[in-house]
């Protein structure tokens, strides 16, 4: 019999023809699989027609170094292509991502931030989108305009972004700005991923937002200034102004029109916003910020204007007495337009503190002579501080407290000893240390040996030659108080008790050599050992009263940041204002507005 028709070799052939259908039906689905996973990444064939186009680093160093405003982002563009294999950013399928629009709407209302728009407006894309759009039948050059279109929108992503998040001055680059907080890390490149979707971050760059609340309420706040600005400014009150309450004077429409937007005690006051009305002057008879106002008759300084002054008092670091006078009346006659630039530069000092602080943390406002502890993101209470004089100005920086330390002896500083003490210990040192409560020690701390001050030639010593140290024991005559704060700086700057508490009923309380003077020490030293087991209040007035030194290390290192913020907006969505005691924000306008 023929094997063609015998019945096992029937079998087999039959098994193997439906093997190869079987075969022929699972490649065609793979292959209609792969077709789909292929269209879904970028960089891949897709239904516009042709792969996604790539770049490389020569490609992107090139390009951003061509533009002067995308020089100082070519890393934070290396980094970005890099970590993703040098694909496109901003499109898919070869179709620009929604964010590109929602970025350049971003960009166009940067002046609400205080930005110029134009800095940012380094390209033209409305006309690279319509180049693109009339060759998207060409891949050739549909594929390099949307390589160049791809690395500019980078680029102005990290120019904007940079300005953003890091601010537009660097405080470490200018000799003139005292500002050594600890830095804001912000990785752009991770900033930018994010906002494209490709990870997910804590923080609000999905809708180009700020970092911290504090921040946006400045935002705001300058808005409403430049409401006010626009609609005409705030009137001038007379230089002779001075007012009492219920004291009667012409000045007193003009005050009202400041404070509360209206003529007379019966007309309807607008809404304020975060504490400022925006009124047009031009409701009351005057000439602006720059003018006077003609004779108007005599009103009366009643309760609600007094009220008025009051807050505004409080909101400007004043006492509230209700007293226009001197302090109070040169403040209300800031122009508006030196208080939108107090925001901006306040705005600024945002974008260099870091993206989050930590939940607890100690942190001195010099300008606000105010101490905040915060526990757990939440403030649990906050007192008055002494800080340095004009001379001596307290440092802006960051550190970590570590110790607390009781019934401290006061380290005479150098300088102290060289334009204060040097002529009166040269004459009769015994005399002068037994009257100050003061020795000469040599060595530290515990080992620290007193020496005869007769053996030092206090008349020629110099800060090389000074071997030594002068120091006040524990007492009530010792400058630090009862408590000092350590937190190791280069500076040597900490915070400390005062014998002089009377200074801080002053509102404006700079006369420190340059350390902090707390208001409450034995409160600030109970809430910092309160963790630390044996050491109560008790414990600590004890070892206070028995006057011999002793260190008590802080269970956890707390962070300390010593800032100079002169406008922010309270809780109850108030503008406060500070003077600018050390110059700080003439120092940093300087650089940023010009």
């Amino acid at each position: 019999m023929n094997t063609l028709f015998r019945p096992a070799f029937l079998t087999t052939l039959l098994f193997w023809l439906l093997s190869l259908s079987v075969f022929t039906v699972a490649s065609s689905c793979s292959q209609e699989q792969k077709s789909r996973i292929e269209e879904s990444l970028p960089g891949l064939s897709s239904k516009a027609g042709g792969a996604q186009p790539k770049l490389d680093s020569v490609y992107i160093v090139k390009y951003m170094s061509a533009e002067p405003k995308f020089k100082d982002q070519i890393d934070w563009g290396k980094k970005f292509y890099r970590e993703r294999g040098f694909r496109l950013g901003w499109f898919r399928d070869h179709q620009l991502v929604p964010q590109a629009k929602t970025m350049l709407g971003v960009i166009d209302k940067a002046a609400d931030e205080g930005l110029d728009p134009k800095e940012y407006k380094t390209k033209d894309f409305d006309k690279l989108f319509a180049d693109l759009e009339a060759v998207k039948g060409d891949s050739a050059k549909r594929n390099a305009l949307e390589k160049e279109i791809d690395v500019a929108l980078s680029g102005t992503y990290f120019n904007w972004a940079s300005d953003f998040y890091r601010g537009t001055v660097d405080p470490r680059q200018v000799k003139t700005i005292d500002w050594q907080v600890k830095r804001n890390k912000i990785k752009l490149h991770k900033a930018l991923m994010t906002i494209l979707k490709e990870r997910e971050s804590t923080y609000p760059y999905y809708e180009f937002e700020p970092l911290h609340p504090e921040y946006d309420q400045l935002k705001k706040a300058l808005a409403s200034y430049r409401d006010i600005q626009r609609n005409g400014g705030w009137p001038v009150l007379p230089a002779t102004t001075k007012l009492k309450p219920g004291q009667p004077s012409p000045a007193v429409a003009l005050l009202r029109q400041r404070l509360l937007g209206t003529k007379a005690p019966d007309a309807a006051a607008p809404v304020a916003t975060n504490g400022v009305t925006a009124t047009p002057v031009q409701t009351v008879a005057n000439t602006g910020n720059t003018g006077t106002a003609p004779a108007a008759p005599a009103e009366k300084y009643d309760a609600e204007l007094v009220a008025a002054v009051k807050s505004f008092q409080s909101q400007n670091g004043l006492k509230a007495d209700g007293i226009v006078s001197g302090e109070t009346l040169r403040l209300l006659n800031v122009p508006v337009t030196q208080r939108i630039e107090q925001l901006i530069i306040n705005m600024e000092r945002w974008r260099w503190i870091p993206k989050k602080f930590e939940p607890d943390y100690l942190l001195v406002n010099i300008p606000d002579y105010k101490l905040h502890v915060v526990e757990g993101n939440k403030e649990v209470f906050d007192m008055r501080v002494i800080v340095g004089k004009t001379l001596n100005a307290t440092p802006v920086f960051s550190d970590k407290m570590e110790s607390v330390v009781l019934a401290p002896y006061w380290n005479v500083p150098f300088s102290i000893i060289d334009k204060e003490l040097r002529p009166k210990l040269a004459a009769d040192p015994h005399a002068v240390l037994d009257r100050l409560d003061m020795e000469v020690v040599k060595g530290w701390g515990a080992k620290a040996t007193p020496i005869d001050p007769t053996t030092v030639d206090w008349a020629n010593v110099t800060q090389a030659t000074w071997k030594y140290t002068l120091r006040r024991r524990p007492g009530p005559k010792n400058d630090l108080g009862d408590v000092k704060f350590i937190f190791p700086n280069s500076q040597d700057i900490y915070l400390h008790d005062t014998p002089h508490d009377e200074l801080f009923s002053q509102t404006k309380r700079g006369f420190s050599h340059g350390c902090v003077r707390v208001e409450e020490p034995l409160k600030l030293a109970e809430y910092l050992l309160r963790n630390k087991q044996g050491w109560d209040l008790t414990r600590i007035e004890e070892t206070i009263a028995a006057g011999q030194e002793q260190y008590v290390s802080l269970p956890k290192h707390l962070p300390v940041y010593l800032v100079y913020f002169t406008a922010w907006v309270d809780t109850d969505g108030n503008v406060n204002f500070r003077d600018d005691i050390y110059g700080h924000d003439k120092s940093l306008a300087r650089e940023y507005f010009n």
